[in-house]
């Protein structure tokens, strides 16, 4: 029997949501028919057109709010509603901590089939301004140069002048930028000919040194004018210490191109996280939110509960800085990362910051770790920090073979993180505790740090 759709596209509904989904949009039914309806909020009766129906759910545009959430709040930036940047800024706060909260326990519950303690998202005192990188693209529309994010689930791009996420002095930048570019006709990059100069503008500012690198992104190995925007900037700026011109010449949505030359200033920039301090590269994976990344690793750190004797494993270690606060109190931290790039900043990181109780390895975690317990090493600890994927099952059954006490998983992915915790536990390791932690505040975006324990029989 076919099954009745109860909703028409094009026709208006009045609709009760009930929950939220996956990237903050309100979820409710109509006859047990699931409504998606981006900027509605849990608790909210809402007035809603449809706008696309499937066999199982159909997705509605907000026209207005009939009841509104104590949540609901005015955002803050003028753009807000087509700019692809932010997707929380209608939610208060204490709202948007709430729904990340509840996004955890509910990928949990559902996916992992397990009932550990989900603490409260740890939020930011001031949840604005705290990107220490933002990666513009640059293009034409009109007549007019734009420089912005993209607009949501699209290319277009949104010409901003203030952005409330990302730090003030990159607004100085991207003005003085434009202005360059009207002066002196620099052509912006046409993504549909292949055609123009500048493709993207990178940013990057070191927060507890105040340093800031301008990374400009073009299709042409020849910049031209490139002294009227050195001057520009490092006349009008103080804190600008390096000037990049990154080539990125290929048909791609890659932002960076692999080859970068210093057009004026330092190759790299400095900053910290906690007292340990790093050199920045354009191509540096380093984490945007350097407060908050400083809770997160101190939770790592806290959940290792190492006392100094211990062999510890970071698997995905990246650029070695969770290995860094993990080697303050271990006996020894062996770190490993498939990219060989992030390796060798791994080991300029340790010789930078005088630790010499680390070992960075180059190659997959799933296969790393096997071998180097194959070769007599096992570890009391380990740490593993993937990608948003998650890890594969062949390497936490490699872990478990090993029987650490303890195992501190980070994640950035709830879904990917509630199906490990659930392998975990067939493995006989229990999910104790679940810190979220808000790196990025605004957005739908949630990390967390896990302690899990072996289960002794």
């Amino acid at each position: 029997m076919k099954k009745i759709i109860p909703v028409e596209k094009n026709k208006d509904y009045i609709v009760e949501i009930k929950g939220m989904g996956y990237e903050g949009e309100g979820v409710g039914k109509i006859d047990d028919f699931t409504i998606f309806i981006p900027g509605a909020i849990k608790g909210e009766k809402v007035n809603a057109k449809i706008v696309k129906v499937n066999k199982n759910f159909a997705f509605g545009k907000l026209l207005n709010v009939a009841q509104e959430s104590n949540y609901r709040t005015e955002p803050i930036c003028g753009i807000y509603k087509r700019c692809g940047g932010c997707q929380l800024q209608h939610l208060s706060y204490e709202g948007q901590l709430d729904f990340k909260g509840q996004r955890v326990k509910d990928a949990i519950e559902r996916i992992g089939k397990i009932n550990p303690e989900v603490l409260p998202v740890i939020g930011m005192e001031n949840p604005y301004n705290y990107r220490n990188k933002v990666q513009l693209p640059v293009g034409e529309a009109n007549g007019e140069i734009n420089i912005g994010f993209y607009a949501l689930r699209s290319h277009d791009i949104i010409n901003m002048e203030k952005c409330y996420i990302q730090d003030e002095i990159s607004e100085k930048i991207m003005t003085l930028v434009k202005q360059w570019m009207i002066t002196n006709n620099i052509k912006a990059y046409d993504e549909s000919t292949h055609t123009g100069v500048l493709r993207h503008l990178m940013i990057r500012k070191g927060f507890k040194t105040s340093e800031v690198m301008v990374v400009l992104v073009t299709r042409t190995n020849e910049l031209p004018h490139k002294d009227e925007i050195i001057e520009l900037l490092t006349s009008n700026i103080k804190e600008v210490v390096s000037i990049i011109q990154n080539i990125n010449s290929e048909k791609t949505n890659v932002i960076l191109g692999q080859k970068s030359s210093t057009l004026w200033g330092k190759d790299t920039i400095q900053d910290y996280i906690g007292k340990f301090k790093f050199n920045i590269s354009p191509l540096s994976f380093f984490q945007v939110n350097p407060v908050q990344t400083e809770v997160l690793y101190n939770k790592a750190l806290e959940y290792a509960n190492l006392t100094g004797d211990e062999i510890v494993f970071d698997a995905y270690c990246g650029t070695g800085t969770i290995s860094l606060f993990l080697a303050q109190k271990a006996k020894k931290v062996y770190g490993v990362e498939i990219i060989p790039e992030a390796i060798g900043n791994a080991w300029e990181n340790a010789k930078l910051n005088n630790v010499d109780n680390v070992d960075f390895l180059v190659g997959k975690s799933e296969q790393v770790i096997p071998d180097l317990i194959n070769k007599g090493i096992k570890a009391d600890v380990v740490v593993v920090d993937p990608p948003r994927k998650g890890c594969e099952r062949v390497l936490l059954e490699a872990i478990a073979k090993i029987n650490p006490k303890r195992i501190v998983y980070v994640s950035c992915d709830a879904g990917t993180l509630a199906r490990d915790l659930a392998i975990l536990d067939e493995l006989n390791y229990k999910t104790e505790k679940i810190q979220p932690v808000d790196m990025f505040p605004h957005t739908a975006h949630v990390e967390c740090v896990v302690l899990i324990q072996r289960v002794d029989t």
